[in-house]
């Protein structure tokens, strides 16, 4: 997120300083063989290379879990959300087929297809609200929907709303040097060629870490603390994802593997949080030039699981509104501000085809970033890619 002017440009990455407590382990060799001293040796290795790569994260995360929240890998008294398989089960709406090789896999069940959505305004657009199948197919199914409405406070204006299919697509959070900052990343721009060929959309995630008010999880590094209370986006490893407020809808589970909190809920239990200001340009983040109808985005869930994301120059009451009419029950602000929101798809000739920026697609044709953008190596900020399962 853009602070104020090009603040938020001159941010310098985050650092990853690994510290290694270590301690000398001395072995006497008087009474032991040549053959003891080296089994003994590797054990000693092992048990402390094991030790150094979790050592951080275990020591941050007791410092500074919330409450009642437990340390990744255990187990708090809560339990992973409704419709949340446990990592190795296939995710809810999937049966087990079994082909004539005689070894079974999952036949995956989309969700019903989204109903469209009623305008803010009378009479309708033609096709306004009317959802499009976007992205590559998966297994021959729609995972996928787009459209547009009209905003109720700037009818000249469209919103982009995309719904994303939770059982046909699996969420991945790509981490960036800049945010949440380090040079360590698995999943880091540009997106492999490998990725490419399962990729049916990726979007951009929150603010700046020192400017979302939350903490940040993933692969085992926590960037930073995560709060009770916060928005987030909780991916488990099933590559389930869902919005929910940290500590009451969502906590850490052995099956979670990415948490990114972003502020506060803005819709939650179906309605738009109390207070929201149309004149914003700060309590929900610094708008540019200090215009409350700034670029925007956000992302929500739906009863049912779906995933709903919702971009274009709005104010943050529009922007509630609008991921209320796409159903949403809870849903959380991530990046604003003309250079950051971004919600691209892809569709490959083939089904197995590489998504490339030459296939890709924005969500609006507005955004100032393109399809290229997930794809280049010098985009240091984090994002969230949807790939087919």
């Amino acid at each position: 997120m853009c602070t104020t002017g090009n603040a938020q440009d001159r941010g310098a990455a985050s650092t990853d300083g690994r510290a290694r407590d270590g301690a000398a382990a001395r072995v006497s060799a008087r009474r032991l063989g040549p053959l003891s001293v080296v089994a003994v040796g590797c054990v000693l290795g092992a048990v402390l290379l094991s030790a150094g790569r979790s050592d951080r994260v275990t020591r941050l995360e007791s410092r500074v879990a919330p409450s009642g929240v437990a340390p990744s890998g255990v187990a708090p008294s809560g339990v992973a959300p409704s419709g949340v398989a446990p990592s190795g089960v296939a995710p809810s709406g999937a049966v087990q087929a079994a082909p004539a090789s005689g070894r079974r896999r999952a036949v995956l069940v989309p969700l019903a297809r989204p109903h469209a959505l009623a305008s803010f305004l009378a009479p309708p657009l033609p096709g306004e609200g009317v959802w499009r199948p976007a992205g590559r197919l998966v297994g021959g199914q729609v995972a996928l929907y787009t459209t547009t409405l009209r905003l109720p406070d700037a009818p000249a204006t469209l919103a982009g709303v995309a719904w994303m299919d939770p059982r046909l697509l699996r969420a991945t959070l790509y981490s960036g040097s800049l945010s949440p900052g380090g040079l360590f990343w698995h999943h880091t721009a540009p997106i492999s060629p490998v990725a490419a060929r399962s990729l049916v959309a990726a979007f951009a995630g929150g603010f700046l870490i020192k400017d979302s008010e939350g903490g940040y999880l993933s692969e085992g590094h926590l960037v930073a603390p995560l709060r009770a209370g916060a928005a987030s986006l909780v991916i488990y490893k099933d590559g389930t994802a869902t919005v929910g407020e940290w500590g009451r809808d969502v906590s850490m589970t052995p099956a979670v593997v990415a948490v990114r909190q972003n502020l506060r809920l803005l819709v939650d239990h179906g309605h738009p949080v109390a207070g929201l200001d149309p004149a914003d340009t700060s309590v929900w983040g610094f708008s540019l030039g200090a215009v409350p109808n700034t670029p925007r985005s956000a992302l929500g869930v739906t009863a049912d699981g779906a995933l709903v994301y919702v971009s274009g120059p709005m104010t943050i009451v529009d922007l509630a509104r609008v991921l209320v009419r796409a159903g949403a029950v809870r849903a959380m602000v991530l990046d604003m501000n003309p250079l950051w929101p971004v919600f691209s798809s892809y569709t490959p000739s083939t089904p197995g085809g590489e998504a490339t920026p030459a296939n890709g697609v924005d969500l609006l044709p507005t955004m100032e970033q393109s399809p290229a953008r997930f794809f280049e190596l010098a985009y240091a900020r984090d994002f969230v890619t949807m790939s087919a399962r």
